[in-house]
């Protein structure tokens, strides 16, 4: 990730957080086109080898783009958000950042995962079969009797990110190997050829990886042509 060319580095959460799954599956589809761009990708996550191969496994991300550290030393030294430190450790502190303490936009975010979203592409295609949790294998044409197509219909998203929970809950000591970090969040940071930054955001709660969470990487739009 040397100067030459534009890079984007994501600082990601935990492996096992919500947002660091969930900006994976959005930013898989598109890394065809960064190349193309002459944009290089890398991610760096709080957990270990065994999680960050697991997360890739599962959403697709290339594993040569993923680095991670069992503590988030670089998430302190470009300041970003820790996360609610009130009382109790991480655990409490972490169920009250879902409730939207010390997290703004949080609650928002999850109604717009159930209400739908006419303004957010289509998550899940239509000869798709998506198995989120403990409910039956749900097709994609589901959605379209329910809603339509060609936007985030209504319990799309939310289908995606019960998927996700089941996936992290089920191998959660491969994903979260320490608790002491749930509350920290991540940022983005795309670099120009000379180092310079051409963009950038830290993310303020859980479900904030992007401050366009409808299309979380069109602050990409002017770089790619």
């Amino acid at each position: 990730m040397g100067p030459g060319r534009r890079r984007l580095v994501l600082l990601l959460p935990q492996l096992g957080d919500f947002d660091s799954i969930e900006y994976a599956q959005v930013l898989v589809p598109v890394l065809p086109k960064l190349e193309s761009a002459g944009i290089s990708v890398l991610a760096i996550g709080i957990g270990q080898a065994a999680g960050a191969d697991r997360f890739c496994e599962f959403t697709g991300f290339p594993r040569d783009r993923l680095l991670v550290d069992a503590e988030p030393q670089l998430h302190r030294d470009l300041g970003l958000y820790p996360g609610l430190g009130q009382i109790g450790g991480p655990w409490p502190n972490l169920l009250l950042m879902c409730a939207g303490i010390g997290s703004p936009g949080t609650l928002a975010e999850v109604l717009r995962g159930y209400t739908g979203d006419r303004q957010a592409p289509q998550r899940i295609a239509d000869d798709e079969t998506i198995q989120a949790g403990p409910l039956p294998p749900i097709k994609g044409s589901f959605f379209a009797r329910a809603g339509g197509t060609g936007f985030q219909r209504p319990f799309e998203l939310a289908t995606v990110r019960l998927r996700n929970m089941a996936e992290v809950l089920g191998h959660w000591r491969t994903y979260v190997p320490c608790d002491d970090f749930l509350t920290q969040r991540g940022g983005t940071f795309l670099l120009d050829a000379d180092d310079s930054l051409l963009y950038g955001y830290l993310d303020k709660g859980i479900l904030g990886f992007s401050e366009t969470m409808a299309r979380p990487l069109s602050f990409l739009d002017p770089f790619l042509g």
